[in-house]
């Protein structure tokens, strides 16, 4: 399933590779002429992290100590010849046999690998004689001209980089040889029928490795074959896939991974990807905003109003104003390294409509009132409203997973969540709290099964008599009333922990204190904070506060005292407190 999704999504998709082709960043390029002379070498990078791409022949295959260079691109090593293995040994290791052995062979083994280069350079020059780029290329090695590159200005820096990707370009010339036609021949077809497409085609022996977290791996492996073979058929015969199939899946996996790929985000030590099965006006506006959802905060410059976008969007079509198809499917795959494989953490494939149901509830659940406007709940800003300085990065390791899951699948959001909204907010109470945590605070409850306690609002609900959601709106008005009276707030600083917690040993000494502050206030707002006193003690029962607030009640402490404060930025409050 997952693989026909992929493959479907190459074939739907207009910026793919074709066949035999991929899109690879080259880092520097050898200039040469057309005697094979070397000029310079040219910079592509963009950045430390980033470098120009070029489309080129498809990488080879390489397993086990098999050494195959890619046409006319590589590494240094097969290129140039040259790896930081093999550079000379100084000090005590002069004396250490073992790192002397090594690196003799690893000089071996470089050889060996540029060799390799060399020999198909020459291939390719005596079967296209007529191809001056290629008899340029062969010529370069030929004549040693590849010497001449270590005395280059720029050679420092490859020397810094030595796996980045090296390729040649003819003086004058706007291409690179290597994205010469010529250089990818049709395959022949087979008879082998393809578990991916259903169609009849020459199968391959190995998937290709994808770059994935840093290195080279395999979604697909049957690479050495111990274990899987069976009747007698070696590697992927076990499971017939075609050239065609592979090369489409694995070209639609390398995109999606890629660095300039809006179709990815990090949760955790995890990489997710997304799609969409078609690419209809629904699906690609999905695909367009879901990274405001899912992907760094820090990377868009206004985050609220691009996830109100995809808000809107879902809402859009889960009500039919834009339109979508039956048949149209939303994707979600998970992926973590595992040594040479890639290990498929999560997937999840959902009807479109349903998808946006599920989004629409996550937004409902979280939907809290703000003074500035109803802020909207991505991935990273719930993770950084419980971590220290809000660093999303710091959370524990398997939280970005589990929240992302919740929202996905409509699933109550994990408790570690909410115990760490709770733990951040008691270990900050000399602050007040803000939409992010209460907004955590207020899903989580509403999506657990708990019978004897209606759901949470968006704003102030004055018939909500849950003893934890009184207490919080009687320590907001309390903590009120000594700002208008001595513009401090010691109540919050000194007593919210306790007041959360253990209501009964902490409302008798603040409500004292509020007849004393209530009366350096003026009558009009006197008059109003009493009122709002009493209406909150007549919802309690007559045992009053409680000895002991369970958590979740402890969460409703915290959602009630965020409603009552932000009562009080309203325009009717701000009148009374005016009078």
């Amino acid at each position: 399933m997952i693989l026909k999704a992929l493959y479907d999504y190459y074939h739907r998709c207009d910026e793919v590779a074709p066949a035999g082709w991929e899109y690879r960043e080259i880092a520097f390029l050898i200039v040469i002429n057309e005697n094979g002379d070397f000029i310079r070498i040219e910079d592509c990078r963009i950045d430390n992290k980033r470098a120009m791409v070029y489309l080129v022949p498809k990488a080879v295959i390489r397993s086990g100590k098999k050494f195959l260079a890619s046409n006319f691109w590589d590494n240094v090593e097969y290129v140039l010849n040259y790896s930081k293995k093999c550079e000379p040994l100084s000090g005590d290791d002069l004396k250490d046999e073992k790192k002397i052995k090594k690196r003799e062979n690893d000089i071996v083994s470089t050889l060996q690998k540029f060799e390799k280069m060399k020999m198909n350079v020459n291939a390719f020059a005596k079967k296209y004689p007529e191809e001056k780029s290629f008899t340029a290329v062969n010529s370069f090695y030929e004549k040693k001209e590849f010497e001449k590159v270590y005395n280059d200005e720029l050679w420092k820096e490859i020397k810094r980089n030595s796996t980045l990707y090296v390729s040649f370009r003819i003086d004058g010339a706007s291409t690179i040889v290597a994205e010469n036609p010529l250089l990818v021949s049709n395959t022949k077809q087979g008879d082998d029928i393809c578990l991916v497409s259903g169609k009849r085609g020459k199968s391959i022996k190995i998937t290709s490795a994808i770059n994935f977290a840093g290195s080279q791996a395999r979604i697909v492996s049957f690479k050495d074959g111990k274990g899987y073979d069976s009747y007698g058929k070696e590697q992927c015969a076990n499971a017939p896939i075609s050239k065609e199939s592979e090369f489409a899946f694995s070209t639609a996996l390398s995109l999606l991974l890629s660095s300039q790929s809006k179709n990815k985000f990090k949760a955790g030590d995890r990489t997710f990807l997304f799609w969409a099965s078609s690419s209809n006006k629904a699906t690609t506006i999905i695909e367009e905003g879901i990274w405001s959802l899912f992907g760094r905060a820090d990377m868009d410059n206004s985050p609220d109003e691009r996830i109100e976008l995809v808000r809107n969007t879902f809402f859009d079509i889960y009500s039919g104003k834009i339109p979508s198809r039956k048949e149209d499917s939303f994707y979600f795959l998970g992926l973590a390294p595992n040594k040479a494989r890639i290990a498929v953490v999560y997937w999840n494939e959902c009807p479109l409509k349903e998808f946006a149901a599920l989004i629409l509830k996550h937004f409902e659940d979280t939907d809290i009132i703000h003074k500035s406007g109803k802020p909207y709940q991505g991935l990273h800003q719930m993770l950084s409203a419980v971590t220290l300085g809000g660093k999303s990065s710091e959370v524990q390791p398997n939280l970005p997973e589990a929240v992302m899951k919740s929202i996905l699948q409509g699933l109550p959001y994990p408790s570690a969540l909410y115990q760490a909204c709770i733990r951040r907010i008691r270990a900050e109470q000399d602050k007040d709290i803000y939409a992010a945590r209460a907004s955590i605070l207020k899903g989580y409850l509403n999506r657990i099964i708990d019978n004897n306690n209606i759901k949470l609002k968006s704003m102030l609900d004055k018939k909500n008599q849950n003893i934890g959601y009184l207490c919080g709106r009687l320590f907001a008005t309390l903590v009120k009333i000594q700002e208008d009276a001595n513009g401090i707030n010691t109540i919050q600083e000194r007593y919210m922990n306790a007041a959360s917690s253990t209501p009964a040993s902490v409302f008798a000494t603040i409500l004292n204190l509020s007849v004393y502050h209530s009366e350096k206030l003026n009558e009009g707002k006197k008059v109003y904070y009493e009122k709002l006193k009493q209406e909150i003690l007549e919802k309690m029962s007559a045992d009053a506060f409680p000895a002991h607030l369970d958590l979740n009640d402890q969460g409703r402490f915290f959602v009630g005292y965020y409603h009552q404060r932000q009562e009080f930025f309203t325009s009717k409050s701000e009148t009374i407190d005016n009078n």
